[in-house]
């Protein structure tokens, strides 16, 4: 991967030759010629523009195109999807901008035509592009770093490892030996402060992406003493934004997903468990699904804000903070159904739980005050399945009931799920877990079909049932 000024250049020249190619193309006779063969282009088609015509329609379009990427122009390791959608996304920017100075009588109009013709090139080519320099092909060998706050597990797994280590993270608190340490790691952490089997320390902890992108780093161990929320899988979160392998501690293979075939000390973590094909189908049928949700039931939603208003006067939605991959937290919304005062950690049943309302226990017998989740599914904080989003001051409870809990981090939060279907809740954890764990294994977008299924199927039948009660 190209680092610093030189990966900043070749960006920004890359999306300006690309896109100025893109225009002189679509400019030119052959194109106009197949362009006017299109049913419904083929009646705005004119004549391909020549010199300064041509020249203020390259120089438009690639001042705007080049402005729209800004925020890809910052060397940083990214997946290949994200890279993908990130720039599809700068692409759409850009020609919506083309697009709306067509509106202004003092700007230069570009036609709809060249409009037509460079959107799905560029939609291909750009990506395709910083993919390319995201990362080159390499004799190399794979590049590995340490990553942890224990310096005894960290020279421990230093030499399990069999690719060649760049160095190591870790806090600086931690360097300082205490007395129960052992003299080979005290010894060497003595020494400056710096080197733990020979390796270079590259920072503290806070410092691990930037050293993913400085030095290109494949793969990461990771050498915690606990698997903390705020160090141990605030790593593995850098890894899977970053694209990096990682690996753990067999010890802590019950706290994270491997494949069942790993072998050894050290085991491969499952930062990414859906695959290319499967990705991109979730997220569009998510899309899709939050959309035609939150449109549709556009008349519903009015009402159901009425009634609660009407009901008690108290807000209409509730937020609360819920846990995401590797422990990210987001604000989830829902249509109030308790009374504000007297929350508790505790999970309850709702048949004991006295601060829901009367509009409440409708809404919550009908699945109705889920329906502001629809939001949190189309800007991508959760998906229409995947294990159910707990409330954060609940997740420790959970956590010291369930030691392979944080599993469920590895996959994106849902509306609905396995265990949702299932009529699994937090009261019983131990089955809430095993339905969501089951659905990690299992996932795939043909198995979250059916589960959507059946979720509407369960709904519509609860929606029935309270309406005949």
């Amino acid at each position: 991967m190209l680092s610093g000024w030189r990966y900043r250049l070749e960006s920004v020249a890359g999306v300006a030759v690309l896109t100025a190619v893109a225009v002189a193309v679509a400019n030119s006779g052959v194109a106009h010629a197949l362009l006017g063969r299109l049913p419904v282009v083929g009646r705005l088609a004119a004549d391909a523009p020549m010199g300064a015509e041509l020249f203020f329609e390259v120089a438009t379009t690639v001042v705007v195109v080049t402005a729209a990427f800004v925020p890809l122009y910052k060397p940083r390791p990214r997946r290949i999807l994200d890279t993908v959608a990130l720039a599809q996304k700068r692409v759409m920017v850009a020609m919506l901008a083309l697009a709306a100075v067509g509106y202004f009588d003092y700007t230069y109009r570009l036609p709809r035509t060249t409009l037509i013709a460079i959107t799905p090139v560029l939609l291909v080519v750009l990506p395709a592009w910083f993919v390319w320099i995201r990362r080159r092909p390499t004799d190399e060998a794979d590049r590995a770093i340490v990553v942890g706050d224990d310096p005894t597990e960290i020279e421990r797994l230093a030499g399990d490892v069999d690719v060649p280590l760049l160095g190591y993270l870790c806090p600086t608190s931690s360097l300082v030996p205490d007395a129960g340490e052992s003299q080979t790691v005290a010894t060497a952490v003595a020494d400056g402060g710096a080197r733990i089997r020979g390796l270079d320390r590259l920072g503290g902890l806070s410092r691990i992406e930037d050293v993913l992108v400085e030095y290109d780093v494949d793969t990461a161990v990771l050498a915690f003493e606990h698997t903390d929320r705020a160090e141990f899988f605030g790593a593995l979160d850098a890894c899977y934004e970053h694209g990096v392998a990682a690996k753990v501690h067999r010890d802590h293979a019950d706290r994270v997903l491997t494949s069942d075939d790993d072998v050894g000390t050290l085991v491969d973590v499952d930062v990414e468990p859906w695959d290319v094909q499967d990705h991109v189908l979730k997220r569009g049928f998510d899309v899709a699904f939050s959309l035609f949700g939150l449109i549709g039931l556009s008349p519903i939603i009015a009402t159901i804000a009425a009634a609660i208003k009407l009901d008690d006067g108290g807000p209409i939605l509730y937020s609360q903070e819920r846990t995401a991959v590797f422990g990210e937290t987001f604000d989830v919304y829902k249509f109030r159904s308790m009374a504000p005062e007297g929350e508790s950690i505790e999970p309850i049943d709702d048949e004991s739980n006295d601060r829901i309302t009367r509009v409440g226990r409708v809404l919550r017998q009908t699945h109705l005050d889920e329906i502001p989740q629809l939001w949190s599914i189309l800007v991508g904080d959760m998906s229409v399945v995947g294990p159910r989003a707990v409330w954060t001051d609940e997740e420790s409870l959970l956590e010291a009931q369930e030691r392979s809990w944080r599993k469920r981090w590895f996959v994106k939060p849902g509306l609905t799920g396995l265990a949702q279907v299932n009529g699994a809740k937090s009261t019983d954890p131990e089955e809430k877990l095993r339905y969501d764990l089951q659905y990690v294994k299992r996932q795939s977008f043909s198995y979250d079909m059916k589960l959507v299924t059946r979720q509407i199927w369960k709904v519509g039948a609860d929606v029935v049932e309270t309406v005949r009660g």
